[in-house]
C-alpha cells in the first residue's frame, strides 16, 4: 500500500468505520425488533436464535476465507464486493415474507459482511503502520460499536414502532451505497507480498464446526439432549474439529496456522474475544426479550432502557484504545473483566431487573467493560504477527467475535427456551404472570453464563498480558517471519 497523507489516512480510517457501522447497527437494530418479529412471523424462540445466528454462524465460518482472500486478490476489491452483497442481503431482508426467508436473506447479508470488518481491519493495519497511531485508530474503530449499540435500540424501536420491523433493514441501504462509492475513489488497493493459497478442506472443516455445533445447541431445548439427532450434530461438530487439527498442520499454508496460537497474546485475545461477545450476544438477547415481553415496553422504550448500557460503550471503547497506546491492553482486559463479570453476577444474585436503580447499574457495568475489551482483542491480535499475515489474523479475531456472539445468542436462548417451553408471551404491554414467572426463573441460569464469561475474560486477560505472554509473541512472530519479527512485533509494554 501506498504511503498515504495523514488526511487521507484519517478518511480510509472514516470508510472502514463505516462497514462496521452498518454491520454493528444491523445486529443492534435487530435485536430491539426481534419481539415484533415474533409476532408478525409466529416464531418460537429457536427461530428468534436463528434470525441473528443464521448471520453470525455463516459471518464466522466465512471470515477467515474472506480474509486469506482479500490478502490474495486485492484487499479494496474484496471490501467493494462485501459492500454490495451486505447492502443487497439488507433489501432482500426487508422484503422476506416468512421466517424461513428471512433466515435465508439474513445469509446473503452475512457473505458480505464476512469480506467487509476483518478486511477493513486489514487495510486500517497496513495504513497505520505506527504502534501508537494504530492503537489509537482501533480505539476509533471499537468506539463505531458504541455508537451503533446507542443509536441502534433507538433508531430500530423508533423505526419499528412507527413503521414497522422490516424498516431496520432499510438504515444499511444508503450508508452501504455510500461506503461503496467512497472505497471506490479513495482506498488504495494492498495485497500480501506472499499471500496463503486457497485451503477448502480446512474452509469445509471449520462449517463443520461451527454450523453442527450451533445447530445442535439451539435445537437440543426442543429435540432432547438424548435425540439422535442432537447427538450426530454433536459427533459431526467433535469430528470436524479433531480432522482440523489433524490435516492443518500438515498443509503449507493452511486456512488457520496454528502456529498463531503459540503466541500467548494471541490465544489470549482469541479465547476472551469469544467469552466478551458471547457475553454480548446473551446479554442482548435476553434484555431485549425482558424489556418488551415481561416488562411489556414498547421497542423505542426498551432502547432507552438500555441507553446507559450502549453510552458508556461509546465513551469507553476510545479510552480504552489510548490506554493501549500508552501502557498496553493489561488495564483495559482487567478493568473490563471485573466490570462484565460485576455486572453478571448482579442480574444472576440478586432481583436486578425487577429494580430500575439495580436495572441499570447493571447496564453501566456491563457497557464499562465491553467499552474496554473491544480494542485490546483487535490490537493484541494482530499486533504479534507479520503484517503480510494482517489479513488472517484480523480474520482470526473477528472470527472469534462471530463464535463468540453465535454460541451466547445459541446458549442463552437454549436455557430460556427450556425454562419457558409450553409457555407463549402474551401481547405487549400484558405480560402473562406464567411467563413471567418461567423468564423470571429461566433467566437465573443465564445470568450466571454471562458472569462466569466476564470471569474468563478477567483471568484470561491477565494470564496473557505481561512479560511472559509477551516473549511468546516475539518468539512466534520470529517462527512464522523471522526478517520482519522485530519490526512487527508491537504486543504494548
Amino acid at each position: 500500500m501506498p504511503e498515504l497523507s495523514h488526511r487521507r489516512r484519517v478518511l480510509v480510517l472514516a470508510i472502514c468505520c463505516m462497514s462496521l457501522l452498518i454491520v454493528s447497527l444491523d445486529n443492534t437494530v435487530l435485536n430491539v425488533a426481534l419481539p415484533s418479529m415474533q409476532r408478525e412471523l409466529h416464531a418460537s424462540v429457536s427461530g428468534l436464535q436463528w434470525t441473528i445466528d443464521a448471520y453470525t454462524l455463516v459471518l464466522a465460518s466465512l471470515l477467515m476465507l474472506s480474509g486469506s482472500t482479500a490478502d490474495r486478490i486485492g484487499r479494496r476489491r474484496v471490501f467493494k464486493t462485501g459492500l454490495v452483497l451486505f447492502t443487497l442481503g439488507s433489501l432482500l431482508c426487508s422484503l422476506a415474507p416468512s421466517l424461513e426467508s428471512l433466515v435465508a436473506f439474513r445469509m446473503v447479508q452475512a457473505v458480505g459482511g464476512s469480506m467487509l470488518n476483518p478486511v477493513a481491519m486489514s487495510i486500517i493495519t497496513n495504513t497505520f503502520t505506527e504502534p501508537r497511531e494504530r492503537a489509537r485508530a482501533i480505539g476509533v474503530w471499537g468506539a463505531v460499536v458504541g455508537i451503533s449499540m446507542a443509536a441502534g435500540p433507538l433508531v430500530g424501536g423508533l423505526l419499528v414502532d412507527s413503521v414497522g420491523w422490516r424498516s431496520i433493514f432499510w438504515i444499511n441501504l444508503p450508508i452501504g451505497i455510500a461506503a461503496l462509492l467512497l472505497t471506490w475513489r479513495y482506498v488504495p488497493e494492498s495485497r500480501a507480498p506472499k499471500p496463503r493459497r486457497p485451503d477448502p478442506v480446512g474452509q469445509l472443516l471449520v462449517i463443520g464446526i461451527l454450523g453442527s455445533l450451533t445447530y445442535a445447541i439451539i435445537e437440543a431445548p426442543t429435540a432432547g439432549l438424548t435425540s439422535p439427532r442432537i447427538l450426530a450434530f454433536a459427533a459431526v461438530a467433535a469430528l470436524s474439529l479433531i480432522g482440523l487439527l489433524l490435516y492443518e498442520p500438515r498443509r503449507k499454508e493452511p486456512l488457520i496456522d496454528l502456529r498463531f496460537f503459540n503466541s500467548a497474546p494471541f490465544s489470549g485475545a482469541t479465547v476472551i474475544a469469544v467469552c466478551a461477545f458471547a457475553a454480548l450476544g446473551g446479554f442482548l438477547f435476553l434484555n431485549t426479550l425482558y424489556l418488551q415481553n415481561v416488562r411489556g415496553l414498547s421497542a423505542l422504550h426498551a432502547g432507552l432502557y438500555m441507553l446507559p448500557m450502549a453510552t458508556l460503550t461509546f465513551l469507553c471503547a476510545p479510552l480504552s484504545g489510548r490506554l493501549i497506546g500508552s501502557r498496553g491492553p493489561r488495564l483495559s482486559l482487567l478493568i473490563a473483566g471485573t466490570t462484565m463479570t460485576a455486572s453478571g453476577a448482579l442480574f444472576a444474585a440478586t432481583d436486578a431487573e425487577g429494580t430500575n436503580a439495580l436495572l441499570f447499574t447493571g447496564y453501566v457495568l456491563f457497557g464499562l467493560g465491553f467499552g474496554m475489551v473491544n480494542a485490546p482483542i483487535t490490537n493484541t491480535a494482530v499486533a504479534g504477527m507479520p503484517r503480510s499475515q494482517a489479513g488472517v489474523a484480523a480474520a482470526v479475531a473477528s472470527t472469534s467475535r462471530q463464535i463468540g456472539s453465535t454460541l451466547g445468542v445459541a446458549v442463552i436462548g437454549a436455557v430460556l427456551a427450556g425454562g419457558v417451553v409450553g409457555v407463549t408471551a402474551s401481547a405487549p404491554h400484558a405480560p402473562s404472570a406464567s411467563y413471567t414467572a418461567a423468564f423470571t426463573a429461566a433467566s437465573g441460569p443465564a445470568w450466571w453464563i454471562i458472569t462466569a464469561c466476564g470471569l474468563c475474560v478477567l483471568l484470561v486477560g491477565a494470564l496473557t498480558s505481561g512479560a511472559w505472554a509477551r516473549a511468546t509473541a516475539r518468539r512466534t512472530a520470529e517462527r512464522l517471519e523471522p526478517v520482519s519479527a522485530r519490526a512487527s512485533v508491537e504486543t504494548g509494554r
